[in-house]
C-alpha cells in the first residue's frame, strides 16, 4: 500500500515537474573587476589559516568542479564528512549545500573559510593577513570600505557567478539541433523522464531547485540527516537538495556521501530507491548515455 502511494506522488510530481532548459551561453550580469579579484581568491590558499588550502582544492575547475574525492581534506589533513559538490552552475541552485543550510552564494562562501576542517580560519584573522598583502590596494580600488568580510564574500561570489559550463551536447538540442545527441542518448533522455527522474531533476540546472527524501522506497542508511540538520524539524530527516546532474560523468564520486564511483551504479540506486523501478541493464546503460550529453564546458569570460 505505501509502495502505491509513493508511486502515485511520483507520478503527480513528474506531471507538473519543469522543463529542462539551456544554460545560456555567457554570463552578463557581474562586475568585471570583482571577478578578477574573486578569482584570484578563489585560487589562492592565504584564505585558509595556514596557507595550504584554497577553495579550487575542493574545487577542480579543470574537471567536474568538485574533487573526486569521497570526502574532502581541510588544514592539516583534516577529512571531512560529506561529498564537495560541484561548484560549475551553482549559481542556478535554489540553494547551497547538501542541506540548503546557506541562501546564497556569498552565504556558502563564508562557511568553508571559517569551518574548523576546512580552511578554519576566521574573518578578522583574515582581514588582518589580507590588509599586510597586496590585496589592500586590490580591494581598495573596488570598495569603498576596503577589505570586510562582505567585500571578501562578494568578491569570490561573483567570480563563481561565471562558472557555468554551457553549450553541453543536450544545450545544443534543446535550442533545436536534434543531430547533437545519438539515437541512444535520445532513448536515455526518453527514459529520463517516463521513469521519473525528471521529477526532481528539471530546470535549468537539471536539479538543485527543490529537496528530495534520500530513499523513498527503502531505508538508504544515511548517516547524515540532511535539512534536519538546520531546521531540527524532524520531517526534514533525510531531505538533501537535489543534486545538478550537469557534468555529472566528471562529478563521482557520487550522492551526498560519496558512497557509488560507478555512474551506472547510481543510476540503478536511483531507479530502485528512489523511484521504486525495476532497474534494467539496458534501461541503466542507456541512461548512462543520456547523462554523459550533459557535459559543457566552462564559459569563456
Amino acid at each position: 500500500m505505501v509502495r502505491v502511494i509513493l508511486s502515485i506522488y511520483l507520478m503527480s510530481v513528474l506531471l507538473f515537474s519543469g522543463d529542462i532548459t539551456p544554460i545560456p551561453l555567457k554570463v552578463d550580469d557581474v562586475n568585471p573587476q570583482k571577478v578578477a579579484l574573486g578569482h584570484k581568491l578563489f585560487f589562492d590558499p592565504i584564505l585558509s589559516k595556514d596557507g595550504t588550502i584554497a577553495c579550487q582544492n575542493c574545487h577542480i575547475l579543470s574537471d567536474g568542479g568538485d574533487d573526486n574525492s569521497k570526502f574532502s581534506h581541510g588544514i592539516k589533513g583534516q577529512l571531512g564528512n560529506i561529498n564537495s559538490p560541484t561548484v560549475f552552475n551553482a549559481r542556478y541552485n535554489f540553494v547551497q549545500f547538501w542541506n540548503g543550510r546557506a541562501k546564497d552564494f556569498k552565504e556558502q562562501a563564508s562557511a568553508p573559510i571559517e569551518a574548523p576542517k576546512e580552511m578554519g580560519n576566521s574573518f578578522p584573522n583574515l582581514i588582518k593577513t589580507l590588509k599586510k598583502s597586496s590585496y589592500k590596494q586590490e580591494f581598495d580600488a573596488i570598495y569603498k570600505n576596503g577589505i570586510t568580510k562582505q567585500n571578501i564574500v562578494d568578491a569570490i561570489a561573483e567570480y563563481e557567478k561565471t562558472l557555468i559550463t554551457p553549450n553541453a551536447p543536450f544545450d545544443k538540442y534543446l535550442r533545436g539541433d536534434k543531430g547533437a545527441l545519438t539515437s541512444m542518448q535520445k532513448e536515455g533522455y526518453e527514459l529520463f523522464k517516463t521513469k521519473g527522474c525528471i521529477s526532481c531533476h528539471n530546470g535549468i540546472n537539471i536539479g538543485g531547485n527543490l529537496y528530495a527524501k534520500f530513499g523513498v522506497f527503502e531505508d538508504v542508511k544515511s548517516r547524515r540527516l540532511g535539512r534536519y540538520e538546520v531546521t531540527k524539524n524532524r520531517l526534514d530527516r533525510y531531505f538533501f537538495k537535489v543534486p545538478t546532474l550537469r557534468n555529472i560523468e566528471r562529478t563521482a564520486p557520487y550522492l551526498h556521501d560519496g558512497r557509488y564511483n560507478k555512474l551506472s551504479d547510481v543510476v540503478r540506486f536511483m531507479l530502485e530507491y528512489q523511484l521504486g523501478r525495476v532497474a534494467k541493464k539496458s534501461d541503466v546503460h542507456k541512461i548512462v548515455v543520456f547523462l554523459k550529453s550533459l557535459t559543457g564546458r566552462l564559459a569563456k569570460q
